[in-house]
């Protein structure tokens, strides 16, 4: 076979995520500034989150943890790949297509099933209104997301790990030019969303035909690959819905609480930034990796690739999770406080920073377990598993929400994560040496706990003494980046000493990706 260079590949993703969430950090800062925690930021959070909700199902949930699989093994197994991925692209687009013309019908009992609380005030019609311009970005996200698992499977990321940056910059664009032009920046941000989406699937899809699949769309029809896909497909789906039970739960709670969802939003915003770019990369890589190493009947390679993508997904999201908890009040107030965004927004979006914080490694360690699944097209124990992971969040967000406010939501999506992950790690104990972790990993990861650990003692001690700046308009911004440097320099210095890593085999992987 023609394997995946895997940390190579990862180093790709990560890397346009960076800059994509980098971007998205610009965007909601503006956001923040301009539209505060008032009805318009609240509405647009819900309208937006409508898309994206059943995207889950449609794009990078249910239907491209089958996809791609099965795309890869007959990509590997020289087999019609292109005609299966037409079938696929114009079964998705039809089904899409009815979808999203019946959530047009449905906008106000979505909203409702969003944000109950929203009822009776202003943000209810702003937030179906909104919601009835965004919603055609589920077709075009989600054949985008087809598209860009075709690039995935043949070993091609960049292209697909770049579309996201068009959706951060026409936002920006288009929010800098209302409020330069004195319009409704909240109008102008909502209608950037389906264009976005558009942009996103033009991009791959010229990069796949670049790549030599032209996706073409036609009559759907139900062939029997089709029909195969749907059954592979449909516990995914349930399983992705029950995802998104978990993030309603979580914002119908919030919805309660005077301004909690801009704060639990915001708080979402900057854990999603280690989130996504290791995450988002383990995520997209390993799986059609594995796929095409288990169709060519390779045990160790899929061993190799297991612990490698396990090993590289702690090494940077443990320091980062550590970092969350550390120091949340100077990342939120810093980044987030000015304008309409004040003092107590900062804190107790802090405080939800500080909880999503903690359960950062799980949401990581699930996208490094999953694909030991999905590869072999088992999507039923994901599902079962799931379930029980949204009877935890369930029970900690709703019964604890009466005695600790809005965050009771943020730590339930937290154990709940935590939970996935040892359900998980449980189901995969019978699959042999692909799914054990080598004698490296274990070796590095008490290394990696102590380097993250020697870290987080700086970050805190430097925040205490940096506090005073901190707080400073006029310096503050290079407070914060000193802050962020010292835990940079202290976690990679003393994981260098202690051999947690070793800096040769990033810089071959650079070298592969030249």
């Amino acid at each position: 076979m023609q394997p995946i260079r895997l940390l190579s590949g990862l180093l790709t993703v990560g890397g346009w995520t960076m800059v994509s969430r980098v971007l998205g950090f610009v965007r909601d800062i503006l956001i923040a500034a301009w539209l505060g925690t008032g009805p318009a930021h609240q509405a647009f959070v819900v309208a937006f989150s409508l898309p994206n909700l059943f995207r889950r199902f449609f794009a990078e949930g249910a239907f491209n943890m089958a996809f791609v699989p099965m795309f890869s093994k007959r990509l590997e197994a020289g087999e019609d790949a292109q005609s299966f991925a037409r079938d696929a692209f114009s079964a998705l687009g039809g089904l899409l297509i009815l979808f999203t013309l019946a959530a047009q019908a449905a906008m106000p009992w979505l909203v409702l099933a969003m944000a109950s609380g929203f009822r009776g005030q202003e943000q209810f019609d702003l937030a179906v209104f909104y919601g009835r311009i965004a919603f055609p970005y589920i077709l075009f996200i989600s054949l985008a997301a087809l598209l860009s698992g075709v690039l995935n499977a043949a070993g091609r990321f960049a292209a697909a790990a770049a579309a996201p940056v068009l959706l951060n910059v026409l936002f920006i664009a288009a929010m800098a030019g209302a409020a330069t032009l004195g319009g409704d920046v909240a109008l102008a941000l909502i209608w950037a969303v389906p264009v976005a989406g558009v942009a996103q699937m033009a991009l791959v899809w010229w990069a796949a035909k670049e790549a030599g699949f032209r996706i073409t769309p036609h009559l759907p029809r139900l062939t029997p690959e089709l029909r195969r896909l749907a059954i592979i497909a449909a516990p995914a789906a349930l399983a992705g819905g029950v995802v998104q039970v978990n993030l309603l739960i979580g914002r119908q709670v919030a919805s309660y609480f005077d301004s909690a969802v801009s704060w639990l939003y915001n708080a979402d915003r900057l854990y999603q930034l280690p989130l996504g770019v290791v995450a988002i990369a383990i995520g997209v890589v390993l799986l059609p990796d594995l796929s095409r190493r288990l169709r060519a009947d390779d045990p160790e390679g899929s061993h190799d690739s297991f612990s490698r993508a396990a090993e590289f997904s702690l090494i940077l999201t443990l320091p980062a999770a550590v970092a969350l908890v550390a120091i949340p009040l100077p990342l939120v107030s810093v980044l987030f406080e000015r304008g309409a965004f004040g003092s107590a927004d900062s804190a107790a979006t802090a405080l939800a920073v500080a909880v999503y914080g903690a359960g950062l490694p799980a949401f990581v360690m699930q996208k490094v377990l999953q694909p030991l699944f999905f590869a072999r097209e088992d999507t039923r124990r994901p599902f079962y598993y799931a379930l029980a992971a949204m009877v935890v969040n369930a029970a900690v967000a709703i019964g604890l929400a009466p005695v600790v406010g809005y965050i009771a939501a943020a730590w339930g999506t937290t154990l709940a994560a935590w939970a996935m992950v040892a359900l998980l790690w449980r189901g995969s104990r019978g699959m042999g040496l692909p799914a054990r972790l080598d004698d490296r990993f274990h070796r590095r990861l008490p290394r990696i706990v102590l380097a993250s650990g020697l870290m987080g003692a700086v970050l805190y001690g430097a925040g205490w003494a940096l506090a005073p700046w901190l707080t400073m308009a006029t310096v503050r911004y290079g407070a914060l980046a000193l802050l962020i440097g010292l835990g940079i320099v202290s976690y990679f210095g003393a994981g260098h000493l202690l051999g947690a890593f070793c800096w040769s085999e990033f810089r071959r992987a650079m070298r592969r990706q030249r």
